[in-house]
């Protein structure tokens, strides 16, 4: 069991270098697979996913050159033998998203029936099956595995998704890219790391219209070329010190290329009385001494903080704003739109002697402005949430105990670095 120590009650100060968004970074890896050109990626976060996708390229038989330190990933998979055979590593979501590019390569993928990830709640497959299928792969069950096979080439496809699914539309886009014609995904997914993976296909030699958009047409078999890219700081990650400036009354300054995709989030600050100031390339919050939940002009109607498939707040940052709202005075109703799974922690929080109330599966209210203890709390397998945990611990005077944070280190690896140069004495205890 990996624990993190917290001895909280400091403010929050400093400036900070984000990591890759691990959202962007492993589709990316993944499609790589379909192209036979050098291709150096920059700003690749030393994370468990990663070193899992990099002990299954060298296993293929992939050319893979990582130096840690300069987080730089160089790779070739040139080198990978036509009857080459892997086992996808199994213990994350997106080894689906290697099915694609094993296609077009080998013509065969087998991906075990319970691929792993956070325990948000039920994460279906069958979306990504019906994507394989429509661009002519062939399903069967082996044993404990769904096998796919493909046999030709392959060719265009269009498809309407029943909700926007990040994989899916990425697993859509990539797919497409091996095909004949112009396909076209309609309800398509349209986070900041799905940009950024059509920006890189871009680069790469892909011809991508509607990206940013419900409606994304790919353009097939394009010549891909050599390509050196630079992943974008993690907007979740952003937030997510943001967030700890607020919380602990800090003043913290984040290195963020990207604040045209902050507007609504900055909103949701300000729905605590905290405000986010964007200038020379970092985002800044200076917190006020004490967050207050701003009331709405109709009156008889809580605060909502809701979140959705982008643009809605994303699913992913709910737990920091809840953080935000146990602390702050006033009470205000978080709606989880996506996962069903996603609020369930909620009772760790009253350890601490928070207020909070489960409305359904999907909804939580907070009854903030109580005073607040430290305590040995437990983490469920949802990076956000442990997170939100240690943000809650660095804001009270005293040691907390949060068990099972190990899902921090899957998403930021120097998460806990950084925060102790901010302020915060934490450490591992593994």
């Amino acid at each position: 069991m990996t624990a993190l120590a917290v001895r909280g009650g400091q403010k929050l100060q400093g400036r900070i270098e984000p990591s890759a968004n691990k959202n962007a970074v492993l589709p990316v890896l993944c499609a790589t697979l379909v192209s036979d050109a050098p291709i150096i990626l920059r700003n690749v976060p030393e994370i468990t996913d990663v070193q899992r996708i990099n002990a299954f390229f060298e296993e293929l038989g992939s050319t893979v050159a990582w130096d840690k330190q300069a987080k730089t990933y160089r790779i070739d998979h040139s080198t990978i033998a036509p009857n080459a055979k892997a086992s996808l590593p199994q213990a994350m979501r997106a080894s689906i998203m290697m099915i694609p590019g094993l296609l077009h390569r080998l013509g065969e993928a087998r991906l075990e029936h319970e691929v792993k990830g956070c325990t948000l709640g039920a994460r279906e497959i069958d979306p990504h099956v019906e994507v394989f299928k429509a661009f002519g792969a062939q399903e069967s069950t082996e044993g404990r595995h769904i096998v796919f096979r493909r046999k030709g080439k392959s060719e265009a496809a269009r498809m309407w998704l029943e909700y926007a699914s990040v994989t899916t539309t990425e697993n859509f886009i990539i797919s497409a890219l091996s095909a004949e014609g112009s396909s076209q995904i309609v309800n398509a997914a349209c986070e900041p790391h799905v940009q950024e993976l059509c920006a890189f296909l871009e680069k790469m030699g892909a011809r991508i219209k509607g990206k940013g958009t419900s409606m994304v047409s790919i353009e097939g078999q394009p010549q891909f070329t050599a390509v050196d890219y630079t992943f974008d700081e993690d907007f979740h990650e952003v937030a997510t010190f943001l967030a700890l400036s607020a919380v602990t009354g800090g003043d913290i300054a984040i290195r963020n290329s990207r604040p045209d995709q902050f507007m609504l989030i900055d909103r949701t600050f300000a729905k605590f009385g905290a405000h986010v100031e964007h200038a020379d390339g970092f985002s800044r919050l200076n917190a006020p001494e004490r967050l207050v939940v701003q009331q709405n002009f109709t009156s008889h109607i809580t605060t909502k903080v809701e979140a959705a498939p982008w643009p809605y707040i994303p699913a992913d940052l709910l737990p920091i704003f809840i953080a935000l709202g146990v602390r702050a005075q006033g009470n205000v109703m978080f709606w989880n739109k996506v996962y069903e799974g996603g609020l369930t922690w909620h009772t760790e929080l009253s350890l601490f002697g928070a207020h909070t109330l489960l409305c359904d599966p999907h909804r939580l209210i907070t009854f903030g402005g109580d005073k607040l203890r430290p305590a040995t709390v437990t983490s469920p397998y949802i990076i956000r949430v442990a997170i939100a945990m240690l943000m809650v611990a660095s804001s009270i005077e005293g040691e907390s105990i949060i068990l099972d944070a190990d899902p921090i280190r899957r998403a930021h690896p120097d998460f806990v670095a950084n925060i102790d140069k901010l302020g915060v004495d934490v450490s591992w205890d593994d």
